[in-house]
C-alpha cells in the first residue's frame, strides 16, 4: 500500500515508541472530540405548567438576577434557584423552579420570565415561596428543525470523547456525523460553536429587577427585550401573565448581551456593540455600531462611557482579552477612549468610582474609574479564589454579588479598595 504523507508520520511516530508496534494492525492513534449529541423535546411534553420543587444545591451556576430581597440563579438548562437574600451573611434557599432548557431571566412587578427552551414562561413570585406559572407564549426562541418523531431540536448538548482508532481508519476529519451526533475535533470546535449554543446588566428602578452585564434578557420603558443570536425580540407586558411579541429587529450574527440605560439599548456582539433609540418602545431604531476585534463581548455603561471587555477562548475562539473604555457622549459616534490588557475578562459592573471586571480563574478585579484614560492601569483591589463569570453591583445595599462555576459569592464593597467577603453559596 502506497503510504500518504499522514500515514507515513503516523507510522514513524509507531516507530520511534516500540519496534514492536510498527507493524500496521497494531498502530493505534488517540483522538479527542466534542460530541454535540442532538436534544429533541416532543411540544407536549414541553408546554405544561412549570413546577416548583424543593430547594436543591446549587451545581452548575449560570446566571444571576436581583429582585428586592431575593437572588435567582440559573441552574444552566434545569431552572432557577430562589434564595431570600435579605442577611447577605446567609442567603437562604426558598424553592426551586423546574425550567428545561432555561438560562436566562428578568422580572417585573412579582412576574418572572424565563426561557424554556424555545417558549418564554411567565411565573408569579408575588410570593416567592410559592411560586405560580402563569403562562406561556410559544416559539419564541429559535429552534434547529423538528423530527416527525421525537419532536423539536431544541439544542446540542457537547461531551468530550476520547477515541482510539487504527491509524489506517483515520481519516483526519475535523468535523464528521456519527448516528444523528456531530463529532467536533478539539483544536477545531469553533466550527460547531454557534449551531451548540442557544449568553448588560440594568440597573433596578421601581418594579423591575437587575441582572448582570452577560444577560440575554432585560427590562426597559415597561417592556420585556430579549437577545437572541441575531435578533432583538420586543415583548408588550400589558397583559403580564401572557407577554405578546410586539415586534423583531434582526440585529446581524454573534448577538451575546443587552443592557438598558433610560432611553437606550447597547447591544454586546462578538465584533461591536450595537446602540439603538428606544424611545419608541416597540420600534427601537438603529443609532451606531462601534466596532472592535472578534470577541465575547458584555457590555457596562455608566453615562457617557461604556466599558466593553473582550475575551479569547471559547465560544470566542480569540487571541484578545481587554478593557474598551468608550466615549458613547455622542450615540451616533462612539469613539474609542483606551484599550487595556486584561487577563480574560467577563462580566463587570460599577460602583461610584470602581469599576469591577470578572477575570475568569483569577476572580474579580476592582479598578479606579476616576480618570478613564488609566483605568486598566489603576488596579486597586482583588477578590481572589474563585472562578467569576458575572457581577452585580447593588449602590444602596453597597454589595457586589458574584457568581461563576464554583458558586456564588458576595461582598461588602463599602470600602471598594478593601472588599470583604459576606457570604457565600458553593457549588457541589
Amino acid at each position: 500500500m502506497k503510504l500518504t504523507p499522514l500515514y507515513l508520520i503516523a507510522f514513524m511516530v509507531c516507530c520511534a515508541l516500540s519496534l514492536s508496534s510498527c507493524v500496521e494492525d497494531q498502530c493505534q492513534a488517540t483522538h479527542e472530540y466534542i460530541a454535540y449529541e442532538p436534544v429533541y423535546v416532543v411540544p407536549e411534553e414541553l408546554r405544561q405548567p412549570i413546577e416548583t420543587e424543593p430547594t436543591r444545591a446549587l451545581e452548575n451556576p449560570g446566571k444571576i438576577y436581583v429582585y428586592g430581597d431575593y437572588l435567582f440563579i440559573n441552574e444552566i438548562d434545569e431552572g432557577i434557584h430562589i434564595y431570600d437574600n435579605s442577611d447577605p451573611a446567609n442567603p437562604r434557599p426558598v424553592r426551586f423552579l423546574n425550567i428545561p432548557g432555561n438560562e436566562n431571566m428578568a422580572v417585573r412587578g412579582n412576574m418572572l420570565y424565563a426561557d424554556n427552551h424555545i417558549d418564554l414562561v411567565a411565573i408569579d413570585i408575588s410570593r416567592p415561596d410559592a411560586p405560580v406559572y402563569a403562562g406561556r407564549t410559544e416559539d419564541v426562541f429559535p429552534n434547529y428543525g423538528t423530527h416527525q418523531s421525537m419532536g423539536i431540536l431544541v439544542e446540542y448538548k457537547p461531551t468530550d470523547i476520547t477515541e482510539q482508532v487504527p491509524c489506517d481508519e483515520y481519516t483526519g476529519q475535523s468535523m464528521f456525523w456519527r448516528n444523528e451526533m456531530m463529532f467536533v475535533d478539539q483544536a477545531n470546535n469553533d466550527i460547531a460553536i454557534a449551531a451548540a449554543e442557544g449568553s448588560g446588566g440594568a440597573k433596578a428602578s421601581g418594579d423591575v429587577g437587575v441582572g448582570g452585564s452577560m444577560a440575554r434578557f432585560t427590562m426597559a420603558m415597561e417592556h420585556l427585550y430579549v437577545v437572541d443570536d441575531s435578533r432583538l425580540h420586543v415583548f408588550d407586558l400589558s397583559t403580564p401573565a401572557a407577554p405578546e411579541r410586539a415586534n423583531v429587529v434582526h440585529l446581524g450574527w454573534g448577538i451575546e448581551t443587552i443592557f438598558p440605560l433610560e432611553d437606550k439599548l447597547f447591544i454586546g456582539a462578538n465584533n461591536g456593540m450595537h446602540i439603538y433609540d428606544n424611545s419608541q418602545p416597540t420600534q427601537p431604531e438603529f443609532l451606531s455600531t462601534f466596532r472592535h476585534a472578534t470577541a465575547c463581548d458584555p457590555v457596562y455603561v455608566d453615562g457617557d462611557v461604556a466599558y466593553v471587555t473582550l475575551r479569547s477562548g471559547q465560544p470566542c475562539e480569540t487571541f484578545t482579552n481587554q478593557l474598551d473604555v468608550v466615549d458613547v457622549s455622542n450615540l451616533t459616534d462612539p469613539k474609542l477612549i483606551k484599550t487595556f490588557p486584561m487577563h480574560n475578562p467577563h462580566g463587570l459592573s460599577k460602583f461610584e468610582q470602581a469599576l469591577f471586571i470578572c477575570e475568569n480563574t483569577q476572580g474579580v478585579k476592582v479598578f479606579d474609574a476616576t480618570n478613564n484614560t488609566t483605568v486598566g492601569e489603576q488596579l486597586i483591589a482583588r477578590m481572589p479564589g474563585f472562578q467569576a463569570y458575572d457581577i452585580i453591583t447593588l449602590p444602596q445595599r453597597k454589595l457586589a454579588l458574584v457568581i461563576g462555576s464554583d458558586g456564588f459569592y458576595q461582598f461588602d464593597i463599602q470600602q471598594a479598595d478593601d472588599p470583604k467577603l459576606v457570604g457565600e453559596i458553593h457549588a457541589q
